[in-house]
């Protein structure tokens, strides 16, 4: 029996920033569907800090992207909305896969107490009835009343048009001012057969682990966070994979799994840019903190619902990543009618010299992350360090 693959920290760090689209200059033509395929998903959420995490998110991939480019790929149907991890953009071509996550979401919200609080039965048959009728409805098409003695409290309609979303009845056709709109799920998903539970595991482990280019059961399973622990361990068991070693960067090693492939994506490993960027808080090369920490010695926390007192550094805070390391922290603020971006927190990561020249790199990109949000200016309300 061979000896795993050993794969080098400095391999595996240029390994997943290759994977997660971040080797190259972002600079350049690009094709939006094919990011958004190879990333697999692109999470979306409400916050709009500087920009919303989805068009960050896009952005330092290729910096000729627009905000709200994603939208016109929903409504051409070439990506569909759900989730995975959390709400997010999936290409079209993995709802095949999917019909068993939306069986088993569909299933836990309908049982949950959170859930059950909300309209009978015949009242959530009336909302569906309506949208068949009407066409596409948002949230604000209906007026039932929240129980404001419940934490978190949502309206009825609101945890009924969650329950069909969630189980594929109902589905986003568009979203207006961040506003979704349900339509009927028949109406929005292209004609398709859903792919058997065996081949849907495959699947979607084969895609994780594409995308991982190596991980462990764990890994893989929570790429798309579909299928339990019991189901992605049986699929690496019977799976023909190459067995690696992978040193971290603590020069410790793990055992994984990687792609038929891995040698020969070995062997053709871009070296990533030097490039200075900022990474939203919600990019798919971050969002598994313990392989970020593994592979790149960065402990970073999303702390924007951690109480201010209890912050270690604040509420909507970005990593830095230039080259294959990290090299500090910083928290922006955007003022759009002023036109103004301003930093409000600055963390240098400990043993990186940040001279003339880091700063530089750090001043031009906050540039031109300013322009991609509309920003004229940028000022700095703390100490560069």
């Amino acid at each position: 029996m061979s000896a795993p693959l050993r794969i080098s920290n400095r391999q595996a760090r240029h390994l997943w920033l290759w994977s997660n689209l971040l080797s190259a200059t972002p600079t350049g033509a690009f094709d939006l569907q094919d990011i958004i395929w190879r990333l697999g998903f692109v999470q979306i959420d409400t916050i709009r800090n500087v920009t919303r995490a989805h068009n960050h998110i896009l952005w330092t991939r290729n910096q000729n992207i627009r905000e709200g480019m994603i939208w016109d790929r929903l409504r051409a149907r070439g990506i569909f909305e759900h989730f995975t991890h959390d709400a997010s953009l999936i290409d079209m071509r993995v709802l095949p896969y999917w019909r068993q996550q939306f069986d088993r979401l569909g299933a836990r919200v309908a049982r949950s107490d959170w859930y059950k609080s909300g309209l009978a039965r015949d009242q959530i048959s009336a909302i569906r009835n309506r949208i068949a009728a009407e066409g596409a409805l948002s949230t604000h098409a209906f007026d039932t009343k929240v129980d404001k003695r419940e934490m978190w409290a949502r309206p009825p309609h609101k945890k009924a048009l969650d329950q069909m979303w969630y189980a594929g009845e109902l589905a986003t056709c568009h979203r207006k001012n961040f506003v979704k709109f349900y339509d009927l799920g028949e109406r929005v998903f292209p004609a398709h057969d859903p792919a058997p539970a065996g081949d849907a595991t495959d699947w979607l482990c084969t895609q994780a682990l594409d995308r991982l280019s190596f991980g462990t059961s764990g890994e893989i399973g929570r790429f798309w966070d579909v299928l339990n622990a019991r189901e992605t361990k049986a699929w690496c068991d019977g799976a023909a994979l190459v067995k690696v070693e992978v040193e971290t960067a603590q020069g410790d090693s793990y055992a994984a799994l990687a792609p038929a492939d891995i040698e020969t994506r070995l062997n053709t490993l871009p070296h990533p840019t030097t490039r200075l960027r900022i990474l939203n808080p919600f990019d798919p090369a971050i969002r598994d903190r313990a392989r970020l920490e593994k592979l790149f010695g960065f402990d970073y926390r999303n702390e924007m619902f951690v109480p201010k007192d209890k912050r270690r550094w604040g509420y909507y805070v970005y990593p830095l990543l230039e080259g294959d390391r990290f090299v500090g922290r910083i928290e922006l603020k955007a003022d759009r009618k002023a036109g103004l971006l301003s930093v409000i927190g600055f963390w240098p990561e400990p043993g990186v010299r940040w001279g003339a020249a880091r700063h530089d790199k750090l001043q031009a990109e906050l540039v031109r992350f300013g322009r991609f949000a509309g920003l004229s200016a940028t000022e700095w309300q703390v100490g560069r360090a």
